[in-house]
């Protein structure tokens, strides 16, 4: 025991090592501030959805009194959706600063809706976002680096070594005492600040745990990745030249190269591709004869065969049956950018096995729920969501039934799935 207190405090006696355990500690917690502030302000924004739909609903009733047609109801109101943050979300933000996480919807063409929201600001992504999976996956190997990188060096440059390795338990169980202090130093000024956090939040025991042991995995990692430079013999100076280099290709330049890698071999349709291409079809539409939008639309939906004629004016069964048609028409845009992006983010899980940095990223956003596989499961959410309120107005457009006031409050309402615990793949 005695040991183990003489290397703690040799760790802390040069003012470098304790300025920069503080300098961590503090880096995490304001990750996690951070983190836990957007998440709160998401939070708070789905709470303001039901009351600000019964306003935008009531404002809608009173422009068509009492009685309307169920074509200009569905036209009119939109629907709010929306997906929640799970309890971990915080500590990783992943796909929900840029991917729309309330979603307003009408009973039209919806491919254009979804992919209309997926906009945000490029400029403030390409930096990419600080919490605390940035400050595990690029910040804390730096401060593994600096504290580790001279543990054998400074006993050589110092002319103590040839003193140490006289001692009878050799002087490898010196320096692994020395990194395991070191790292145990690191981990905790990392862990307690989540711990903290975590538990305010209501995080779940088992996630709390993996994301601790995915932080100490990680920490071996580049302990292990220190201590192999370390050994080679060459000065401090040298060492730490080394492991800065590396640390750049590992978790900058490698994940990069990897990235525009599987997007040139995977190749996916954009969704502003896919929203432009509804829209475009939905605008020819008004050049096509009726009878052949209503034919393709019976076709796909015979339910509805036996709806009344049109007559001679406009009615709405035709403008929702053509956003129909163009939403069918661009299914296969649809299916072809789902398949590439389940591809690319398959092959990026792949690629977390040979390179830490994207694995412990990809392994912290899908616990947290906020990778691409949550952003396209609300996806899923909507459009089932959406065919709900189709089939809802269909059933009284397609049957020229009146639609009353009260009716509005009776079309169906999104239910948000709550998210379970995920554990590390």
């Amino acid at each position: 025991m005695t040991l183990w207190m003489y290397e703690i405090r040799m760790m802390l006696r040069p003012r470098m090592a304790v300025a920069a355990l503080v300098l961590l500690s503090l880096l995490a917690l304001a990750s996690l501030v951070s983190g836990v502030q957007r998440m709160d302000s998401q939070r708070q924004a789905i709470a303001r959805v039901g009351s600000l739909h019964a306003e935008d609903l009531a404002a809608v009733k009173a422009a068509h009194g009492d009685s309307t047609d169920a074509g200009r109801a569905a036209y009119y109101s939109f629907h709010p959706t929306w997906n929640p943050p799970s309890s971990l979300a915080f500590a990783a933000v992943g796909m929900r600063d840029v991917a729309p996480y309330i979603l307003r919807v009408r009973a039209l063409g919806l491919e254009a809706q979804i992919h209309d929201g997926d906009t945000f600001n490029p400029e403030l992504a390409l930096a990419g976002r600080f919490d605390f999976a940035f400050l595990l996956t690029f910040l804390l190997p730096l401060f593994v680096i600096a504290l580790l990188h001279d543990i054998r060096s400074s006993e050589t440059e110092s002319g103590r070594e040839r003193m140490l390795r006289s001692l009878p338990l050799g002087v490898q169980w010196l320096y692994a005492r020395r990194a395991v202090v070191r790292i145990t130093a690191l981990w905790l000024c990392t862990g307690l600040p989540f711990v903290i956090a975590a538990v305010q939040q209501g995080v779940p025991a088992t996630q709390m745990l993996a994301v601790l042991g995915l932080a100490a995995t990680y920490l071996l990692f580049w302990a292990g990745l220190c201590l192999i430079v370390a050994w080679r013999g060459w000065n401090s100076g040298v060492n730490a030249a080394t492991l800065a280099s590396l640390w750049v290709m590992i978790a900058l330049v490698a994940p990069a190269m990897a990235h525009v890698g599987i997007e040139r071999a995977v190749p996916a349709e954009q969704g502003a591709a896919i929203a432009r291409a509804q829209r475009e079809a939905v605008n020819g539409a008004w050049d096509i004869p009726r009878g052949d939008t209503m034919q393709r639309f019976y076709a796909a939906y015979p339910e509805w065969r036996d709806s009344p004629p049109l007559g001679t004016g406009f009615h709405y069964k035709w403008y929702l049956a053509f956003h129909q048609n163009g939403d069918d028409e661009v299914a296969p845009l649809v299916a072809g950018y789902r398949q590439g992006i389940e591809q690319r983010t398959a092959a990026a899980s792949t690629l977390g096995w040979l390179l830490p940095p994207v694995g412990l990223q990809v392994a912290l956003t899908r616990m947290a729920h906020t990778d691409m596989h949550a952003h396209l499961a609300y996806q899923d959410r909507v459009r089932g969501y959406h065919a709900q309120l189709r089939r809802y107005f269909y059933g009284y457009l397609f049957t020229d039934t009146p639609f009353q006031q009260t009716d509005y409050d009776n079309a169906p309402r999104f239910e948000a799935v709550p998210t379970a615990p995920t554990p590390p793949r």
